[in-house]
């Protein structure tokens, strides 16, 4: 009988002897700040579906508004256009910054001449605020780490604190209680922490390519339409009337001069 034989059974018993602890005595281990990662865990799940919900093609750049809006450039309405904007109840990417562009392009003599770099700046505001609806997943993934660190240092105190105050079979039992504090509160503060350094990478990375298929799909053939709509409405415009040919020629009063001395 070789030694492997005899540690076998033996090894069976102690695993069958203990105890496994479930989820729920976990999140109890790592005490208060267990329960507050635990809180930021479900506002990341929720912040990660809102981005999915909303970074989509169909949210940034409705078919049905894409289509009013170049209607109604194409045919010179530019007010029509501008209805199209701010009737979009949705305040899509594409109205947010054709209103804007339209806007700053009609209130300006060259507006026609702008057009475009008006939408690149408008374009520019609104992808700032796309980001800034991820920043909350940037802000929990730094957040996390720095919790469960604070947790772990806690934990490490308490160690310390019963390793000099206590004696015996208590000292151990505190010990383990702290180092499963610190331990716990670590492994909850990274479970936090990478799914959303991930999520804030990707979502990132899907605004970026959003705002650019967006620009060369629907936005650059709306600032060539709209420059166009502009000049055709100056062309249009009417001009201050001549006087006619009929009028009374004004005629200047005579000067009094002085009279010359003989």
């Amino acid at each position: 009988m070789n030694a492997s034989s005899v540690l076998m059974p033996m090894s069976v018993t102690l695993a069958e002897e203990g105890t496994s602890m479930s989820l729920f005595e976990y999140v109890r281990a790592g005490g208060v700040l267990g329960y507050v990662l635990i809180a930021l865990s479900v506002l990341a799940l929720a912040l990660i579906v809102r981005n999915l919900l909303s970074l989509r093609r169909g949210q940034l750049a409705p078919e049905g508004v894409v289509t009013a809006i170049s209607t109604a450039l194409r045919a010179g309405d530019v007010a029509g256009a501008t209805r199209a904007c701010t009737g979009d109840t949705s305040h899509s990417f594409v109205s947010i910054v054709m209103a804007s562009a339209i806007r700053r392009c009609t209130g300006n003599p060259m507006g026609a001449f702008e057009a475009r770099s008006a939408i690149e700046e408008a374009g520019q505001v609104a992808t700032a605020q796309l980001h800034r609806l991820n920043n909350g997943l940037g802000v929990l993934a730094a957040v996390g780490p720095m919790l469960g660190l604070l947790g772990t240092v806690i934990g490490m105190i308490g160690a310390f604190n019963a390793i000099g105050s206590l004696q015996g079979a208590a000292r151990s039992t505190e010990l383990a209680k702290f180092m499963s504090l610190a331990l716990v509160n670590t492994a909850q503060g990274l479970v936090v922490a990478v799914p959303c350094t991930v999520a804030f990478a990707l979502f990132r990375q899907r605004i970026d390519r959003l705002v650019t298929d967006v620009a060369a799909d629907d936005l650059e053939p709306m600032a060539e339409e709209l420059a166009a709509a502009l000049s055709a409405a100056r062309t249009q415009a009417p001009r201050p009337a001549a006087p006619s040919s009929g009028a009374a020629p004004v005629t200047q009063a005579p000067r009094n001069t002085p009279a010359q001395g003989n």
